[in-house]
């Protein structure tokens, strides 16, 4: 974010996704009542309303956004206005049918839904650019508008294409990443295998569908080049609308979990001025609320500090097999959860509940039942939360607990033909991060070129990839006098997707004391037990490696099959610090114990030195003159928990006196003065 650019709206923003030409217009100051209602203080709008403001191409409409913009006002709510560019109308694709994008078996996908275009389509982007333009020439002014909302989710249901004009873009974008070198890329791509030496540019294609393996390097140069694509109209919308309106912040909203991998959004942040984030439950996650907090923490990371949930749901969604509705108390739970790791703004899809349409089982703040429902209840109480919640706002998190997240990583370890298809990143992470969720130890997510100098520890449970700088800035912590810990299959392959010779784990080999000569991989179901310094009954699952110590110390080994006596978990010392590595996938308890270990070593301490009972959460966020700790109740069992002596309990506004309880199921927020 930018001193020049930041978001007006005071105290924590609260709202939604607006869409009020679902509804006729005297539904309108109904729904302004009730927004004042439920604490409501900005909405966005405009998001799929590109049809209504261009009803042909160059004609013009906005009477329905003068009138929309004007009410809110009026009524003291800010508008977060879209560019309506993630839905082109029927007349676009009419006109200009190259646009329609192609997926990988050569098939033309066909309006009728959203985001049915092609990334690199001329016509598209002049024709995005073009509403941009008029919308930020019309409202620039207008004094309801305090953020622009580029775009929605990009890459959402088109992150590739596959056509044509795409291929012209993706070889422009290769020439530009080798200097205009063939021979480079050749290299680069490892193209003497197979005989896939390229003699002209021309002869590149997108990974379109073939008859057997693409090239790794291939594939991953086009996922970088497909989040780049992206990102370039993104930035284009965005210059439109800064030329128009240089004080108005600009955002798009990520989509960091989900399992969407579409976008490096470590490239993408910095181009904001507001980083937001799109977040929703998955009905078969039983802990959703770690995934909740995982999320948080990686756009606190992104934004280098808060940033705005722009979407997630009152109850249930309409898009996954089963969409179960939330369970008592959990709306609020959510919400402040986002709350405490970082997010100055909360906000739904949508406002009211569609009636029609693909999304009309989608959960809203308004439900279909309408005022007299369980959700409505909850949104009010909310609304009242988070404007007690005010000073809250700009809070920062603690953390001396960096995990490694790399999307470059990511894309190559899920490529196929791995020594195991059961990989899978975010899991992977999700496995070292819940032990520390638990333990309710604060955690930054980190590039592995990142400045390192304010963590005592850190934590890179999957970097299959890495290049020789991300490699030795990491090593590099250790050898300073920090705690590096590893996991298997690490370090394995260099930016090119290149395996580093000599042994395993590649590029952190001699940082960690340790060589593997071969790969044991475990099958489904499969699993080993554990030998040494770990709880009685350890073992492990999914991988396991024939690992020699090179003046590492042997933690734990395997305890039986044909790499018996073998060590799976390591530690090192190196340089002034310590590396760890974890050659296999411990069982969770082992790994917990494990994490435990390593971060008493490091002499990283939870939020809360004294404990707190399992299932209450506790997160900090530190301000100018006081710490705001958030206890959430997830178990629903209470807790009394000790605080400052001069504390208050913000939802209550109650002094706190040394210990705040938290009520079954709920939460409470703690300003500690700082001394």
């Amino acid at each position: 974010m930018t001193a020049q650019r930041t978001l007006s709206v005071p105290g924590i923003a609260y709202g939604g996704d607006y869409n009020p030409e679902q509804w006729p217009e005297e539904v309108w100051a109904e729904d302004m009542r009730l927004m004042r209602e439920a604490g409501v203080t900005m909405v966005s709008v405009g998001i799929f309303s590109w049809a209504l403001m261009e009803p042909s191409e160059g004609v013009y409409d906005f009477s329905r956004m003068d009138r929309l913009l004007d009410l809110l006002h009026e009524n003291g709510i800010a508008a977060d206005l879209a560019t309506p560019t993630a839905a082109p109308p029927a007349w676009f694709f009419r006109a200009h049918p190259e646009a329609l994008p192609v997926d990988k078996d050569g098939r033309t996908l066909f309006y009728g839904s959203r985001q049915t275009f092609c990334p690199s389509s001329p016509a598209y982007r002049d024709a995005a650019l073009r509403i941009a333009g008029a919308i930020a020439e019309r409202y620039a002014d207008h004094p309801a508008v305090v953020m622009w909302h580029v775009h929605n989710e990009y890459g959402c249901h088109n992150a590739a294409c596959y056509c044509d004009t795409s291929a012209a873009a993706f070889r422009r974008w290769l020439r530009a990443r080798y200097g205009d070198d063939l021979d480079a890329l050749n290299h680069a791509w490892g193209t003497t295998f197979w005989s896939q030496w390229y003699y002209d540019w021309d002869e590149i294609l997108p990974p379109r569908a073939t008859g057997a393996v693409p090239n790794p390097t291939h594939q991953l140069d086009w996922r970088r080049f497909c989040s780049d694509e992206l990102l370039s109209l993104c930035t284009a919308e965005r210059d439109v609308l800064r030329e128009a309106a240089p004080a108005i912040p600009a955002t798009t909203n990520f989509m960091v979990m989900q399992n969407f991998d579409a976008l490096d959004y470590w490239r993408w942040a910095p181009e904001l001025d507001v980083v937001s984030n799109d977040h929703y439950l998955m009905s078969t996650d039983p802990e959703s609320e770690i995934d909740i907090a995982l999320g948080g923490d990686l756009v606190r990371s992104l934004a280098g500090g808060p940033w705005l949930l722009m979407e997630h749901s009152t109850g249930a969604v309409n898009w996954q097999p089963v969409n179960r509705a939330k369970r008592l108390g959990e709306l609020r739970r959510n919400a402040l959860a986002h709350v405490a790791r970082g997010a100055d703004g909360i906000a739904y899809f949508q406002w009211r509940a569609a009636k029609a349409g693909a999304e009309q089982w989608h959960s809203a703040m308004l439900p279909h039942a309408g005022t007299d429902s369980q959700i409505w209840r909850d949104v009010v109480r909310l609304g009242a939360d988070l404007k007690a919640l005010a000073e809250v706002r700009g809070s920062t998190g603690t953390a001396e607990v960096a995990i490694v997240w790399d999307w470059d990583a990511r894309w190559a370890l899920e490529l196929p033909s791995q020594p195991s298809g059961e990989l899978r990143f975010q899991d992977l992470v999700r496995d070292w991060y819940e032990p520390l969720w638990r333990a309710g130890v604060a955690v930054d997510f980190v590039r592995p070129d990142a400045d390192l100098s304010r963590y005592r520890l850190v934590l890179a449970p999957s970097l299959y990839l890495v290049d020789d700088a991300g490699a030795a800035n990491l090593t590099g912590f250790a050898e300073r006098g920090g705690t590096f810990a590893v996991g298997f299959h690490s370090g394995a392959v260099d930016e090119n997707c290149h395996v580093r010779l000599g042994g395993y784990p590649g590029a952190f080999r001699d940082a960690l004391g340790v060589r593997t000569d071969e790969l044991f991989p475990l099958l489904p179901g499969e699993s080993l037990g554990l030998t040494g310094d770990v709880p009685d009954g350890a073992g492990c699952t999914l991988w396991s490696e024939r690992l020699r110590l090179a003046g590492a110390e042997a933690v734990a080994s395997y305890a039986q099959g044909q790499l018996a006596g073998v060590p799976a978990v390591t530690r090192h010392a190196h340089g002034a610090g310590t590396a760890w590595y974890l050659a296999t996938r411990p069982d969770p308890a082992t790994l917990a114990s494990l994490l435990d270990r390593i971060r008493d070593e490091a002499g990283v301490q939870p939020v809360l030195r004294t404990a707190v009972p399992p299932g209450v959460e506790a997160v900090r966020r530190r301000g100018a003159d006081a710490d705001y700790l958030f206890l959430i109740d997830h178990a629903g069992d209470g807790a009394d928990v000790p605080v400052a002596p001069d504390a208050t309990e913000l939802l209550t506004g109650k002094p706190a006196s040394g210990s705040v309880t938290v009520p079954p199921g709920d939460i409470a927020v703690v300003r500690e003065p700082h001394s």
